[in-house]
Protein backbone atom coordinates (compact mmCIF):
# COMPACT_ATOMS: atom_id res chain seq x y z
CA UNK A 1 0.00 0.00 0.00
CA UNK A 2 1.14 3.84 -0.95
CA UNK A 3 1.87 5.93 1.67
CA UNK A 4 0.04 9.42 0.91
CA UNK A 5 1.93 12.73 1.71
CA UNK A 6 0.88 14.69 5.05
CA UNK A 7 0.09 17.74 4.06
CA UNK A 8 3.71 19.37 5.81
CA UNK A 9 5.13 17.15 3.09
CA UNK A 10 3.46 18.85 0.23
CA UNK A 11 4.26 22.33 1.80
CA UNK A 12 8.56 21.26 2.41
CA UNK A 13 9.85 18.77 -0.47
CA UNK A 14 12.82 18.44 2.13
CA UNK A 15 10.33 16.43 4.25
CA UNK A 16 11.20 12.76 4.29
CA UNK A 17 8.87 10.41 3.15
CA UNK A 18 8.12 6.97 4.64
CA UNK A 19 8.40 4.39 2.10
CA UNK A 20 8.00 0.84 1.79
CA UNK A 21 10.11 -1.56 3.79
CA UNK A 22 13.96 -1.67 2.23
CA UNK A 23 13.43 1.62 0.02
CA UNK A 24 15.60 4.23 0.91
CA UNK A 25 14.37 7.71 1.98
CA UNK A 26 13.27 10.22 -0.15
CA UNK A 27 16.23 13.71 0.04
CA UNK A 28 14.88 16.99 -1.22
CA UNK A 29 16.70 18.49 -4.53
CA UNK A 30 18.64 20.83 -2.51
CA UNK A 31 19.91 18.11 -0.13
CA UNK A 32 21.30 16.08 -3.45
CA UNK A 33 22.44 19.42 -4.76
CA UNK A 34 25.04 20.04 -1.75
CA UNK A 35 26.21 16.72 -2.13
CA UNK A 36 27.00 16.88 -5.54
CA UNK A 37 28.88 20.34 -5.42
CA UNK A 38 31.12 18.90 -2.32
CA UNK A 39 31.51 16.02 -4.74
CA UNK A 40 32.34 17.73 -7.88
CA UNK A 41 34.65 20.43 -5.90
CA UNK A 42 36.92 17.59 -5.03
CA UNK A 43 36.69 15.93 -8.43
CA UNK A 44 37.61 18.90 -9.96
CA UNK A 45 40.09 19.39 -7.97
CA UNK A 46 41.75 16.07 -8.29
CA UNK A 47 41.37 15.05 -12.03
CA UNK A 48 41.12 19.06 -13.26
CA UNK A 49 38.41 20.12 -15.49
CA UNK A 50 39.25 18.09 -18.97
CA UNK A 51 39.19 14.84 -16.81
CA UNK A 52 36.54 15.46 -15.01
CA UNK A 53 32.95 13.86 -15.97
CA UNK A 54 29.38 14.09 -15.19
CA UNK A 55 29.85 10.72 -14.76
CA UNK A 56 32.91 10.35 -11.80
CA UNK A 57 30.90 13.26 -10.12
CA UNK A 58 27.85 11.19 -9.81
CA UNK A 59 29.72 8.10 -8.55
CA UNK A 60 31.88 10.47 -6.01
CA UNK A 61 28.21 11.75 -4.87
CA UNK A 62 26.70 8.57 -5.22
CA UNK A 63 23.69 9.75 -7.11
CA UNK A 64 22.64 7.92 -10.67
CA UNK A 65 23.67 9.83 -13.70
CA UNK A 66 19.66 10.41 -14.61
CA UNK A 67 19.46 12.72 -11.27
CA UNK A 68 22.59 14.72 -11.51
CA UNK A 69 21.16 15.30 -15.16
CA UNK A 70 17.82 16.18 -13.82
CA UNK A 71 19.48 18.91 -11.83
CA UNK A 72 22.37 20.39 -13.30
CA UNK A 73 22.13 19.65 -17.49
CA UNK A 74 26.00 19.62 -18.34
CA UNK A 75 29.99 20.21 -16.98
CA UNK A 76 29.73 23.74 -17.86
CA UNK A 77 26.63 24.46 -15.50
CA UNK A 78 28.01 22.28 -13.11
CA UNK A 79 31.34 23.78 -12.46
CA UNK A 80 29.61 27.28 -12.53
CA UNK A 81 26.84 26.29 -10.26
CA UNK A 82 29.21 24.74 -8.08
CA UNK A 83 31.10 28.73 -7.65
CA UNK A 84 28.00 29.92 -7.61
CA UNK A 85 27.16 27.79 -4.75
CA UNK A 86 30.50 28.89 -2.39
CA UNK A 87 30.36 32.30 -3.33
CA UNK A 88 26.21 32.91 -2.48
CA UNK A 89 27.75 31.20 1.19
CA UNK A 90 30.43 33.71 1.45
CA UNK A 91 28.35 37.05 0.56
CA UNK A 92 25.80 35.94 2.89
CA UNK A 93 27.83 35.97 5.84
CA UNK A 94 29.91 39.03 4.95
CA UNK A 95 25.93 41.12 4.63
CA UNK A 96 26.21 39.41 8.31
CA UNK A 97 29.39 41.79 9.43
CA UNK A 98 27.47 45.29 8.74
CA UNK A 99 28.86 47.45 11.75
CA UNK A 100 26.81 48.69 14.21
CA UNK A 101 28.87 52.26 14.06
CA UNK A 102 30.79 51.48 17.22
CA UNK A 103 33.78 50.14 15.96
CA UNK A 104 34.37 50.24 12.43
CA UNK A 105 37.93 48.99 12.69
CA UNK A 106 36.49 45.70 14.62
CA UNK A 107 33.82 44.99 11.77
CA UNK A 108 36.31 45.59 8.80
CA UNK A 109 38.65 43.15 10.39
CA UNK A 110 36.15 40.62 10.73
CA UNK A 111 34.73 40.95 7.11
CA UNK A 112 38.46 40.63 5.89
CA UNK A 113 38.89 37.61 7.85
CA UNK A 114 35.39 36.00 6.16
CA UNK A 115 37.15 37.19 2.53
CA UNK A 116 40.06 35.42 3.43
CA UNK A 117 38.52 32.09 4.54
CA UNK A 118 37.27 32.02 1.02
CA UNK A 119 39.94 33.22 -0.83
CA UNK A 120 42.92 31.15 1.01
CA UNK A 121 40.68 28.18 1.47
CA UNK A 122 42.26 25.30 0.32
CA UNK A 123 40.21 23.59 -2.35
CA UNK A 124 39.71 27.67 -3.51
CA UNK A 125 43.66 27.77 -4.16
CA UNK A 126 43.41 24.03 -5.85
CA UNK A 127 40.76 25.35 -8.29
CA UNK A 128 42.47 28.16 -9.35
CA UNK A 129 45.47 25.61 -9.48
CA UNK A 130 43.39 23.41 -12.52
CA UNK A 131 41.77 26.42 -13.62
CA UNK A 132 45.43 27.63 -14.78
CA UNK A 133 46.68 24.76 -15.93
CA UNK A 134 43.08 23.83 -18.34
CA UNK A 135 42.55 27.99 -19.18
CA UNK A 136 43.83 27.27 -22.75
CA UNK A 137 41.95 24.82 -23.59
CA UNK A 138 38.96 25.80 -21.52
CA UNK A 139 39.04 29.53 -21.60
CA UNK A 140 35.49 29.72 -20.68
CA UNK A 141 36.14 28.17 -17.26
CA UNK A 142 38.64 30.36 -16.42
CA UNK A 143 35.93 33.65 -17.47
CA UNK A 144 33.83 31.56 -15.15
CA UNK A 145 35.44 31.26 -12.04
CA UNK A 146 36.91 35.14 -12.54
CA UNK A 147 33.23 36.55 -12.62
CA UNK A 148 31.35 34.33 -11.01
CA UNK A 149 34.07 34.30 -7.67
CA UNK A 150 36.96 36.68 -8.00
CA UNK A 151 34.51 39.80 -9.29
CA UNK A 152 31.92 38.76 -7.23
CA UNK A 153 33.94 38.97 -4.16
CA UNK A 154 35.79 41.85 -4.60
CA UNK A 155 31.65 43.80 -5.48
CA UNK A 156 30.74 41.91 -1.79
CA UNK A 157 33.45 43.75 -0.13
CA UNK A 158 33.27 46.75 -2.10
CA UNK A 159 29.58 46.95 -1.20
CA UNK A 160 30.11 46.37 1.79
CA UNK A 161 32.51 49.77 2.37
CA UNK A 162 30.23 51.75 0.26
CA UNK A 163 27.96 51.20 2.70
CA UNK A 164 30.06 52.27 5.47
CA UNK A 165 30.65 55.46 3.33
CA UNK A 166 27.41 56.44 2.90
CA UNK A 167 26.79 56.03 6.87
CA UNK A 168 30.13 58.25 7.31
CA UNK A 169 31.81 55.61 9.20
CA UNK A 170 34.73 55.84 6.25
CA UNK A 171 35.61 58.18 2.99
CA UNK A 172 36.66 56.33 0.03
CA UNK A 173 36.46 57.43 -3.60
CA UNK A 174 35.75 54.18 -4.76
CA UNK A 175 34.62 51.51 -3.32
CA UNK A 176 35.50 48.95 -5.99
CA UNK A 177 39.51 50.33 -5.96
CA UNK A 178 39.49 49.90 -1.81
CA UNK A 179 37.79 46.59 -2.04
CA UNK A 180 41.06 45.51 -4.73
CA UNK A 181 43.50 47.33 -2.45
CA UNK A 182 42.08 45.65 0.62
CA UNK A 183 41.87 42.21 -0.97
CA UNK A 184 45.75 42.35 -2.42
CA UNK A 185 47.27 43.27 0.71
CA UNK A 186 45.46 40.84 2.67
CA UNK A 187 46.05 37.65 0.36
CA UNK A 188 48.19 38.21 -2.67
CA UNK A 189 50.81 37.54 -0.44
CA UNK A 190 50.04 34.21 1.26
CA UNK A 191 48.12 33.39 -1.90
CA UNK A 192 50.79 33.59 -4.47
CA UNK A 193 52.94 31.51 -1.78
CA UNK A 194 50.69 28.60 -1.33
CA UNK A 195 50.61 28.27 -4.84
CA UNK A 196 53.70 27.71 -5.33
CA UNK A 197 54.51 25.24 -2.95
CA UNK A 198 56.74 27.78 -0.46
CA UNK A 199 54.12 28.01 2.59
CA UNK A 200 50.72 26.44 3.95
CA UNK A 201 47.68 28.07 3.94
CA UNK A 202 47.35 30.73 6.93
CA UNK A 203 45.70 28.92 9.81
CA UNK A 204 43.23 31.09 11.55
CA UNK A 205 45.05 32.82 13.70
CA UNK A 206 47.81 34.39 11.28
CA UNK A 207 44.61 35.48 9.14
CA UNK A 208 43.21 37.24 12.14
CA UNK A 209 46.83 38.79 12.55
CA UNK A 210 47.15 39.84 8.90
CA UNK A 211 43.34 41.26 8.69
CA UNK A 212 44.18 43.39 11.57
CA UNK A 213 46.84 44.83 10.19
CA UNK A 214 45.54 45.12 6.98
CA UNK A 215 42.22 46.95 8.70
CA UNK A 216 44.92 49.82 10.79
CA UNK A 217 46.74 50.25 7.63
CA UNK A 218 43.30 51.09 5.72
CA UNK A 219 42.03 52.80 8.33
CA UNK A 220 44.90 55.16 9.91
CA UNK A 221 48.06 54.62 7.53
CA UNK A 222 51.20 54.40 8.10
CA UNK A 223 51.21 57.87 10.69
CA UNK A 224 53.68 57.22 13.68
Amino acid sequence: MTNRKTEAELEDPCVEVRRGRGRPQARCDDETRAIIFDAARHEFAASGYAATSMESVARRAGVSTKTLYRLIPNKAALFEAMITDRIDTFVSVVRLRACDGTDIEKALREALIVCGELILDDDVITLQRVILGDSEKFPEVAETFYHKAILRAERTLANWLQAQHERGLIKIDGAETAAGMLLGMLVFQPQRAVMFGHAPTLDRDALERRAQTVAALFLHGCAP
